[in-house]
């Protein structure tokens, strides 16, 4: 029995870690072709092993997604190696916390250059890529800090909201050409973000995931993969445009009690 989405080839950035990495094996679990790219040659390289050690198809490639000259590069080499690409996650990101008066400019144009400009460019150059192939799906990593407000946040949210508009903008812009677009909002999840954050609040993950969130529990890196796997499969074809929230019931209200 083929796999959900069998012979796609899909680029997923910040692949070495975390949400990536889940959702690079998983993708690979169905059947894609993965080209997993990273800062980090280490990290990238790991998730490769593991794809291959599971019988899976995968290329790494080390990217700087704030780079336009190392995106023409990967969707080049994936047109090279795999004859196009199909489907996008723009997973890569940094989190910062921070007070808004400490915020320096510094800090802004570092987080704004992966957080947003790595989304935009990735868009940029595989949206007509896809088209030209009559159709693909991208899938942009935003977070619950881009739909509602969060002390310390402001740097943060700002370049999460300003993803989660950009996948509206360009789902409208490509939807003719059949290039699906969409955004995925996680909570905290059991990544190294995670682990920040709770360091930053004075409490384990554990306990971050006890008090945030109505279903008790911090989420798992294979709950948002889950999730990008159904965007990336034609179980989605008519799902443009569309933020997909995940993370436990955190954002629908206030948890009061136990």
């Amino acid at each position: 029995m083929a796999g959900r989405i069998e012979g796609k080839v899909a680029v997923v950035t910040g692949g070495g870690a975390g949400i990536g990495r889940a959702s690079c094996l998983r993708l690979a679990e169905e059947g894609a072709r993965v080209v997993v790219t990273d800062i980090s040659e280490e990290r990238g390289r790991e998730t490769v092993r593991e794809i291959e050690g599971k019988g899976g198809e995968a290329l790494f490639l080390r990217h700087d997604v704030a780079r336009e000259d190392q995106w023409r590069s990967v969707v080049a080499e994936a047109g090279g190696r795999y004859g196009g690409v199909d489907v996008l996650l723009n997973n890569a990101g940094l989190y910062l916390i921070m007070p808004l008066a400490d915020i320096t400019v510094e800090d802004w144009n570092n987080l704004m250059a992966v957080n947003v400009t790595g989304v935009f460019l990735g868009m940029k150059h595989c949206a007509p890529v896809m088209a030209e192939r009559g159709g693909g799906s991208i899938i942009n990593l935003s977070s619950v800090a881009g739909l509602m407000g969060v002390a310390g946040h402001a740097l943060y949210g700002a370049s999460k909201g300003a993803v989660r508009i950009m996948t509206k903008d360009v789902a409208m812009e490509y939807a003719r050409a059949q290039v699906r677009v969409n955004s995925v909002h996680p909570g905290y999840i059991h990544t190294g973000m995670a682990e920040y954050g709770a360091e930053t609040a004075g409490t384990t993950i554990e306990e971050l995931g006890r008090q945030m969130y109505p279903l008790g529990r911090i989420g798992e890196p294979e709950d948002v993969a889950n999730t990008v796997l159904f965007l990336a499969s034609d179980e989605s074809k008519y799902t443009t445009g569309a933020e997909f929230v995940v993370d436990g019931g955190g954002s629908a209200g206030v948890v009061v009690g136990e």
